[in-house]
């Protein structure tokens, strides 16, 4: 009697911890609807449009009730209707457009050069030791000296005609791209490159065929992300003996006091770069829809 009263207990026992073996996964695939503060949540397109246009707006909103009631004095911070009425006023009579338009070009000259130089540089710094070894210690040294510190030597070394804009942009990108490509390459897995020569690869087809293809998503990142500090060199480069450009447009304001034209400056560098940023993530998708 005791051993069929303990079979019985064994096969409740099993049937509830069964029941609860199907209860549990259930419940790890709960997840709470609002996944705003959830950490790795995910968001619907239209929640996260919506979100950042309200950031935005209550920024702006912020910013103009303060210097609107003199909690910040708008001779250092001008409203945001001002701003943009002063940007309207620089667009159609003071040739803001064809400013933007200069230092577009030379930003996009200086990064252009960058990329050219720094891809196949990193690549090699991460696919034949004796190259890293070799140059690493030159690019770590330099990638940490400050642009303005340079300025005056490249204004010996170049004068003060665009070569040195395009340097002193070039520069501030070059260094730091270099390093970012070689972390690239070095997280293409080595399993891809074993397989590679399993089948036959050449070193050159493991390299152009494997690993640049397994690195081009995480490269297109960092290209974009070292554009955006190819811009933050913008006004440094454009003080050197320039009388165009947004960085012109601003260093003059300066001098004056001006705020408002400093912002409108300001603000149209960071509209492009906006931009700019939105048109190369849609780019990243439409290349690389695998991920």
């Amino acid at each position: 009697m005791t051993t069929k009263m303990t079979a019985t207990q064994a096969i409740e026992v099993d049937g509830e911890g069964a029941a609860m073996s199907d209860e549990q996964p259930q419940r790890i695939a709960r997840r709470p609807r609002n996944q705003f503060f959830v950490f790795r949540g995910t968001m619907s397109k239209r929640a996260q449009v919506a979100t950042s246009i309200t950031a935005s707006v209550v920024v702006i909103a912020v910013w103009e009730v303060a210097t609107r009631l003199g909690w910040i004095n708008s001779l250092f911070l001008p409203p945001p209707s001002v701003t943009v009425e002063t940007l309207w006023t620089m667009i159609t009579q003071k040739h803001l457009l064809w400013n933007a338009g200069i230092s577009t070009l030379r930003v996009w000259v200086a990064f252009a050069l960058s990329v050219v130089m720094a891809v196949p540089i990193g690549i090699a710094m991460s696919s034949f030791r004796g190259v890293g070894a070799a140059l690493e210690p030159i690019v770590d040294f330099i990638r940490y000296l400050p642009v303005p510190a340079l300025v005056p030597l490249s204004i010996i070394w170049f004068g003060v005609g665009e070569t040195t804009k395009i340097f002193l942009l070039w520069l501030g990108t070059f260094f730091q791209l270099v390093l970012l490509v070689a972390d690239d390459m070095r997280r293409v897995p080595q399993e891809y490159v074993e397989i590679a020569y399993t089948v036959g690869a050449r070193p050159f087809q493991m390299l152009s065929d494997v690993a640049f293809r397994a690195m081009q998503p995480s490269l297109f990142d960092n290209l974009r992300i070292t554009l955006g500090w190819c811009w933050t060199y913008l006004i440094i480069a454009e003080i050197v003996a320039a009388d165009n450009g947004l960085g012109f447009v601003i260093w003059a304001a300066r001098r004056y006091m001006n705020t408002s034209e400093v912002m409108a400056g300001v603000v149209t560098i960071g509209l492009i770069g906006l931009l700019t940023d939105q048109i190369l993530r849609l780019v990243h998708k439409r290349l690389f829809r695998y991920l």
